[in-house]
């Protein structure tokens, strides 16, 4: 059976935008919790606030689930300033430790092994946790093969006439994830395809996962780096990027 077209142009997509700039090295991390800390620290946030954090947790020894657990949480809370809210991402990064160490026996190896979909709804029961923190937490930490969608995907979707303003988070979920089911990763010889866009390597970044994990991981980093370069929210710079050509 033929693709739908929508999901035809999304693999398009996907073979132009790494074709362009190889692979983007997402999630920048060196181990499976600072994944979950920045995936917490991210919301509403720029990513270069959440470094300063993530730096400031480092530095404390306090970047894994015994460095949160034992911290006080004022002192959580002023290391984590940068990141904006920080009073509720302080109590939310608690909660999480509070839950592995209840459910898991404090093992994050143990939470991560949990089927995708029973480990999806614990996650999102969580206070502070939505569909776009779950998933991070599942693609990027767990290596699950769960598409991650974010303001930057809505906003090319609705630009490009593949999906309403109104669809949910879901609808778009899905639509990535039948998309690029069956997309073999794509490989480039290129050492750095366009600098400035791709983060260092770093050890989660390379992490083993499966071929389907893998394509949802790269095209997700490679649509960040549309939505921060071209697909601006005002002042677009449609006629510089990549996928000027697919649009309607």
């Amino acid at each position: 059976m033929k693709p739908a077209p929508r999901e035809h142009s999304l693999r398009s997509y996907y073979q132009t935008l790494y074709a362009a700039w190889g692979p983007q090295h997402w999630w920048p991390a060196r181990t499976r919790f600072e994944v979950v800390v920045g995936a917490y620290l991210t919301q509403n946030t720029s990513w270069t606030n959440v470094e300063i954090a993530v730096r400031h947790l480092r530095q404390a020894h306090a970047l894994s689930l015994a460095g949160i657990r034992q911290i006080s949480l004022t002192d959580l809370e002023g290391m984590i300033r940068s990141s904006g809210y920080f009073r509720q991402k302080a109590a939310r990064l608690k909660t999480f430790v509070a839950f592995v160490d209840e459910c898991y026996s404090g093992s994050l190896r143990r939470l991560i092994a949990q089927p995708t979909h029973r480990l999806r709804q614990e996650l999102l029961a969580l206070n502070g946790v939505g569909p776009e923190t779950a998933d991070s937490i599942l693609l990027y930490a767990g290596q699950h093969p769960v598409f991650v969608v974010d303001a930057y995907t809505r906003r090319i979707l609705e630009r490009h006439a593949i999906l309403p303003t109104k669809a949910s988070y879901e609808e778009a979920r899905e639509l990535f994830e039948r998309s690029l089911a069956d997309q073999t990763p794509l490989r480039t010889n290129k050492s750095d395809p366009r600098p400035g866009f791709a983060h260092a390597p770093s050890a989660m970044s390379l992490a083993r996962r499966s071929p389907v994990a893998q394509v949802y991981n790269d095209m997700h980093g490679l649509i960040v780096g549309v939505g921060k370069h071209y697909c601006l929210k005002s002042k677009p710079r449609c006629e510089e990027c990549p996928l000027r050509r697919f649009l309607p």
